[in-house]
């Protein structure tokens, strides 16, 4: 008797399990995700959305607490303020979340976040607070521990405070005995010794950013009061330019950083955020009354320090911190390509007071609140959801 043949049916079955088989073996095969090489959150460029989605206006306004009164340029009435939150940054093979203040601060509960700088790490934070703020209305402002600023959110018992450090490093004045050689003092360096107003945080946060670079120019310091370098107590010889000094205290800073915080806390150090002003420096009518974001093939020509321009300083600075940075612990924070494009974001002549203009000049260094900052936030805070979440 002849054995049944297969019916068709059964046919069918045999090969459709032998085809998944083999499509969740190449499944199984892939690398996992999780194991890939993160995004580069700062390589992209920025898109226009449509300004009246309300998914991309900004989470606070002009009435946030925290605000400085220069950089809030709502109030201040400068014009276009709604296109210039509506540049989107995107990053070229993945996608930047908006910061949610909520989940933030609720990853960050009974933790604290700590700056430490010049006043564009402050331009930094309050961009940071009046977002959070949004989870916690209840946020009261905090100046503890030497800080210039700050905020405690009792909801999440977490603390987000500034450390005013323009140089990073311990500066003093030294005022001149006579001015018959036209000197009037010098400012001594302590190259090796950080400023009073952060050397005694090291366990309070558990979040450290820092930054410097935008005081290390010789119209903060000009040759009639120089700085003058020291190390272990002694003047540096032969005496260091502005430059060279700016380097050694960069060293030694991310030295005392490695060896002084503690290693469980998670610390970044913030590129430079470029200025803006075209047609001559702050103090030489140099303006910034831009309508829209740079193109990305003008960016070499207003930033390459070869090209010699008044804001080449920028990237000049990025190189000594990264060669600094290598091979430590510090996380780099390269916030400086996505805010070249963004000339048209200064507080510029909108400064909220009647003279600024007249006696600072136009704002071109640092940003209008809300704006570039904001995505600072979220690419920090990004950072460190990722941080920490994966251990």
């Amino acid at each position: 008797m002849r054995p049944k043949s297969p019916s068709p049916l059964f046919i069918y079955l045999i090969i459709l399990s032998i085809l998944l088989f083999f499509y969740y073996s190449s499944l199984l095969s892939k690398p996992s995700s999780s194991n890939s090489t993160p995004c580069n959150l700062f390589n992209g460029r920025w898109v226009l959305q449509n300004p009246d989605d309300t998914l991309h206006q900004p989470l606070y306004n002009d009435s946030c607490p925290f605000h400085r009164n220069s950089w809030n340029c709502i109030r201040n009435q400068r014009p276009h303020m709604g296109r210039i939150n509506s540049w989107k940054w995107v990053p070229h093979q993945c996608d930047l979340p908006r910061i949610d203040p909520f989940r933030f601060l609720s990853l960050m509960r009974n933790k604290n976040v700590g700056f430490v700088g010049d006043s564009l790490n402050e331009n930094f934070i309050v961009s940071f607070l009046c977002v959070l703020r949004v989870a916690d209305f209840g946020a009261k402002k905090w100046k503890r521990k030497g800080a210039w600023r700050g905020a405690y959110f009792p909801k999440y018992n977490v603390t987000v405070a500034y450390h005013r450090a323009v140089l990073l490093a311990r500066y003093n004045q030294n005022i001149a005995l006579s001015d018959h050689d036209g000197s009037k003092g010098t400012y001594r360096v302590d190259v090796d010794i950080p400023a009073v107003d952060w050397s005694n945080i090291s366990d309070f946060y558990d979040v450290l950013v820092f930054n410097t670079g935008h005081w290390w120019s010789y119209d903060k310091f000009p040759k009639e009061t120089p700085l003058v370098f020291y190390s272990a107590g002694k003047p540096i010889n032969p005496p260091l330019g502005m430059f060279d000094g700016l380097k050694v205290v960069i060293e030694n800073m991310v030295s005392y950083i490695q060896k002084e915080i503690p290693s469980k806390t998670l610390k970044f150090w913030r590129l430079q955020s470029p200025r803006h002003f075209y047609g001559g420096e702050w103090n030489q009518n140099g303006s910034c009354l831009f309508d829209k974001p740079l193109e990305e093939h003008q960016l070499d020509l207003w930033f390459d320090p070869s090209n010699n321009g008044v804001n080449r300083e920028a990237r000049q600075i990025n190189h000594l911190i990264q060669e600094a940075l290598r091979g430590t612990g510090i996380q780099v924070l390269d916030v400086t390509q996505l805010s070249e494009f963004r000339a048209d974001a200064h507080p510029a002549i909108w400064l909220g007071k009647k003279d600024a203009v007249a006696i600072w000049g136009q704002d071109c260094m640092h940003w209008c609140l809300p704006g570039v900052p904001d995505t600072w936030a979220d690419i920090l805070s990004e950072l460190i959801r990722n941080s920490f979440e994966t251990g």
